[in-house]
């Protein structure tokens, strides 16, 4: 059976590719910024407990200090900016007001909400922190690919990487305790085409049962 379907969505997913040339100089305005995590935010996340936080870097002196502990990267310095995706391991201490809000949006009923809010709080904050970390590492990464596609639509590039010294990210950008760096995502504006990249064919990663 041959499925003809060729959406934007497809469209945008073929053409992102890991750009590492960036164009210097080219300013992404803050506002266009944060409308793209905004619509990123859109991810979801285990209980909708949303854990992500992000520092984004777009002054050109903390993205050369980001470029020394980041593995001497050029496009850690040369693109528009950096976004750090991070993840919150206490975000369990939001469950009242995600739910809260969920309730007062008539997205539940007032004891689901509220049985929502005493299982989370109970269920995550007694988790381990290896296992907390796998959580906001796995939410951390759903988000970054809508960071992605959304950037590529909005008619930027972009490269994750997670190739940078996390200890010293911490402390050079004064990381609360509770927050842990997990991806850094250059975004701007391509100065060189980026290469092609294969794909194992379907049958080779794909069972049925």
């Amino acid at each position: 059976m041959v499925i003809q379907t060729h959406t934007k969505l497809e469209e945008i997913m073929h053409a992102r590719k890991s750009v590492r040339k960036y164009k210097e100089g080219v300013v992404i305005p803050r506002e266009k910024l944060e409308y793209l995590l905004e619509q990123a935010t859109s991810a979801p996340s285990s209980s909708n407990l949303q854990p992500w936080r992000f520092l984004v870097i777009d002054n050109p002196e903390a993205k050369k200090d980001l470029r020394a502990i980041a593995n001497n990267q050029e496009q850690v310095e040369t693109s528009s900016a950096i976004i750090a995706v991070l993840g919150d391991m206490t975000m369990y201490n939001n469950a009242e007001q995600i739910y809260n809000a969920n309730f007062e949006h008539g997205y539940m009923a007032r004891e689901i909400a509220d049985h929502m809010i005493k299982s989370s709080v109970a269920l995550y904050g007694g988790l381990p922190e290896d296992v907390l970390k796998n959580i906001v590492t796995f939410d951390a990464g759903l988000i970054s690919m809508q960071i992605m596609l959304l950037a590529k639509d909005m008619g930027y590039d972009t490269v994750p990487m997670g190739g940078f010294d996390k200890v010293k990210f911490a402390e050079k950008f004064n990381l609360p305790q509770h927050e842990i760096p997990i991806l850094l995502i250059a975004i701007g504006e391509a100065a060189a085409q980026a290469y092609g990249s294969s794909r194992l064919p379907l049958k080779q990663v794909v069972r049925f049962v």
